[in-house]
């Protein structure tokens, strides 16, 4: 028997600025949620973590379906939640539909509690070049 899947509207679409995105809070201890909204208007859902120092992906330049980190400019696909080549790693991403102008995500993703390792904390040091520690 198949269940059908349940989900939970977040925002509207217009809520999410082109080439940007909004933040969902998922509660304490849990990572965010950052709903992108690319050039084309295509959506993605991907948790707010950067595989590589943690870093708010929210925060970085969207380009294409594409979004860089603010930390260190890692490439993070979208569609994926991969680091591009020669970066390694993923950031979580939820499934995601648009409904009548309402972005709805799946209600089981954000109920679990499982999020992806945290990445070490980015050295303070100057020297810090982005390349450390994959």
């Amino acid at each position: 028997m198949l269940m059908s899947m349940q989900w939970i509207e977040v925002c509207a679409v217009d809520e999410v600025p082109r080439e940007g995105a909004r933040v969902i809070e998922r509660g304490r201890g849990v990572a965010s949620v950052a709903i992108f909204r690319c050039g084309d208007d295509a959506f993605f859902a991907v948790e707010d973590r950067c595989p590589h120092r943690g870093g708010p992906l929210s925060q970085g330049i969207v380009y294409g379906h594409r979004v860089a980190c603010p930390l260190h400019n890692w490439s993070i696909e979208l569609e994926t939640g991969q680091a591009v080549a020669p970066d390694q790693g993923s950031a979580r991403t939820y499934p995601l539909r648009v409904a009548r102008g309402r972005i709805c995500l799946q209600a089981s993703a954000l109920a679990s509690h499982d999020v992806s390792p945290a990445p070490p904390a980015c050295p303070t040091s100057s020297a810090c070049s982005g390349r450390h520690g994959r």
